[in-house]
């Protein structure tokens, strides 16, 4: 099955569909990313703050895929906002994947709170690496629609993806539209909110008028909407029914009525951007 590819406002490409590691613990993670690999994954989504990198890239090491045909995104870790200190982790990224260029890297959260409310100085650090080709592409994750205007404004440079929190209890359209207006292709976190949809009634009759779980439907929504989605699993078996989105679509009627079933805020399963402010220690 092949997975689509969508083109990113710098003109790389990225697979639409990837495979999260996410709460993968860390001496599981080498095994887990080769079966996602032995699936058909091409497109893997970590971050410094997982704690998972090195197995991710011990799975890129010993996979025997050529490297342009794998995708690998990572994430600055909360505490190296600073310069100085988000060029340090950025190279300890490097250096715990085993490569010479990441395809993307993200700073994780905006963190408004901290900093002295300084992101702009973290996203114009983050801009280097593109100039000396050590990361294809930069984006952001977890930005309201101001944070991505003040980026925007005092550098000039307009992010790849926004990775933002999207499901269908919670569709986060505030930040998405933003991120449109911007050419920003959208990704989407907890594509099933932590498995809380999965019992929903509306998602269920699609499901089984199409004869497929209520996780691909959900999947297949976030797929025909645009987004970029990752889900998680550790089990063979899920995988390869997460992989398994692309030879069936919803109708319109159908999109839409997952859609309304938005709860707004309340829909939330992680925390508001506007007001995150964990620092690890």
């Amino acid at each position: 099955m092949t997975v689509p590819t969508l083109t990113l406002n710098d003109n790389t490409t990225i697979p639409q569909l990837g495979f999260g590691v996410f709460q993968v613990p860390p001496p599981e993670t080498a095994e887990t990313v080769t079966k996602a690999f032995e699936v058909g994954y091409r497109h893997i989504d970590t971050a410094q703050m997982y704690q998972n990198e090195e197995g991710v890239g011990a799975a890129i090491a010993a996979s025997g895929i050529a490297r342009d045909e794998l995708f690998i995104t990572s994430k600055l870790n909360n505490g190296f906002h600073r310069p100085e200190d988000a060029r340090f982790a950025f190279e300890q990224t490097l250096t715990r994947l085993g490569l010479d260029q990441v395809d993307l890297f993200l700073i994780h959260w905006p963190l408004p709170t901290q900093y002295d409310g300084d992101f702009t100085s973290t996203w114009r650090t983050l801009a280097e690496f593109v100039q000396d080709g050590r990361a294809r592409s930069i984006g952001v994750s977890n930005f309201q629609p101001a944070h991505l205007t003040r980026i925007i404004e005092d550098t000039g440079v307009i992010p790849a993806v926004n990775q933002i929190e999207v499901h269908p209890y919670f569709t986060n359209e505030a930040a998405r539209t933003a991120s449109h207006e911007h050419g920003i292709k959208v990704e989407a976190w907890s594509p099933i909110a932590q498995g809380r949809v999965l019992d929903n009634e509306v998602i269920g009759k699609i499901a089984s008028s199409h004869g497929r779980t209520p996780s691909q439907v959900t999947l297949r929504w976030h797929i025909e909407r645009g987004d970029i989605v990752f889900p998680k699993s550790m089990h063979v078996e899920r995988m390869k029914e997460n992989f398994e989105i692309f030879d069936f679509s919803l109708t319109p009627d159908e999109v839409a009525a997952i859609s309304a079933l938005d709860q707004g805020e309340s829909g939330r399963t992680g925390p508001n951007p506007d007001e995150f402010d964990w620092i690890p220690s």
